[in-house]
């Protein structure tokens, strides 16, 4: 079975109770959340670019339209972050902050960037694997959503994560000349702590 298959069954079975959806999607948001904070506390005070002020809206966006969704299911349900309205909360929390650490280490070391140009590249990289990754689980997500026609839909996010994508490309493009191979590993990394944090999600509904 691949890996995008064992993934949608993991995702079929969290829609199909209402009180893992809720909990799910909260994991989403905080996710969201996070990147938008990340995105805010990499912006240069006075030379942001246009294209980053967009990016750290989107996710701050995206993490709010999930936690309303929420209220589809259950309006009482997780009011916030904390760890008994999450699924595999350790792995949930640290999932992101755990790419962010090994991207800044990789660049260090194989690359040999410091200071801005490494919270620049950081920045480029794990972004654009995070793009990639939710391009994929977004889509199975709505696939699940359409298939149990539940109330929730996240159809815009996929959308925006598509645009995002192609400006982290372009980005890319200017950063280095050798991009694709660069990103590849960093993306290496990314399936890795996925694959551990979907692990954890599926031990988590399975009890």
């Amino acid at each position: 079975m691949n890996k995008e298959r064992e993934l949608a069954l993991v995702v079929d079975k969290i829609v199909a109770n209402d009180t893992l959806h809720t909990h799910w999607l909260n994991c989403l948001s905080m996710m969201e959340n996070t990147g938008a904070r990340k995105i805010s506390k990499y912006e240069d005070p006075i030379h942001s670019e246009i294209v980053v002020l967009k990016h750290a809206a989107e996710e701050a966006r995206h993490a709010y339209y999930l936690k309303k969704q929420i209220g589809k299911l259950d309006p009482s349900a997780c009011p916030n972050f904390t760890h008994p309205y999450l699924l595999a909360p350790t792995e949930t929390h640290h999932y992101l902050n755990r790419l962010d650490v090994a991207a800044c280490r990789y660049l260090k070391h194989r690359m040999k960037l410091t200071g801005r140009a490494l919270m620049h590249g950081a920045y480029l990289l794990v972004t654009y694997s995070i793009e990639v990754r939710a391009d994929m689980l977004y889509g199975i997500y709505q696939e699940a959503l359409t298939k149990y026609k539940s109330k929730v839909n996240v159809k815009s996010i996929i959308a925006e994560e598509e645009g995002h994508l192609e400006e982290m490309q372009k980005m890319l493009v200017d950063f280095h000349p050798d991009w694709q191979r660069i990103a590849s590993d960093v993306c290496a990394i990314e399936t890795e702590l996925f694959g551990a944090w979907i692990q954890a999600i599926s031990n988590a509904i399975a009890q």
